[in-house]
């Protein structure tokens, strides 16, 4: 039997390996979903309801002009696109702490009625768009009707 001389040194390497083999595979997958994440943030919030004249969407793009979004409404979806250009800047005890956020964003919001898109109306206040689409008249009109079996009822 032959004797080995324990070298703790041996194991902290195997050990240190082991972590520089587990970041690297971390890291390198780091600035994609990195990129994913700051994508998702310059994404607007939106919420769709439905009434029985029309849908309503209201869209949470704060900070931004009127001008800087670009809205197109078909008979069946939404898509807006804006641009981002925000800068805030605070001094504090002499110091001056400054940050910008630039970026460009595209939403398209599909719709569950087809909608009059001649007839919208656009609201936007405090950072937040609300869109009116009046529903088209066959859209108002249409009754669906339900077959029941004897089966089940």
């Amino acid at each position: 039997m032959t004797l080995v001389r324990w070298n703790p040194w041996t194991e902290i390497d195997a050990l240190q390996r082991q972590f520089d083999r587990m970041f690297d595979t971390t890291t390198s997958s780091f600035p994609v979903a990195l990129r994913d994440l700051n994508n998702a943030v310059k994404f607007p919030a939106a919420e769709l309801t439905q009434a029985d004249e029309a849908l309503h969407l209201k869209l949470e793009v704060p900070g931004m002009e009127p001008n800087d979004l670009d809205i197109e409404v078909t008979e069946n979806m939404v898509s807006i696109r804006g641009e981002r250009k925000e800068e805030s800047q605070t001094e504090e005890n002499g110091k001056t702490h400054s940050e910008f956020h630039y970026g460009q964003f595209h939403r398209v919001i599909p719709l569950p009625s087809r909608i009059e898109n001649t007839n919208v109306t656009a609201e936007y206040k405090d950072g937040i768009l609300h869109l009116t689409l009046p529903k088209t008249t066959a859209e108002k009109n249409k009754v669906v009707k339900i077959k029941l079996d004897e089966a089940t009822a």
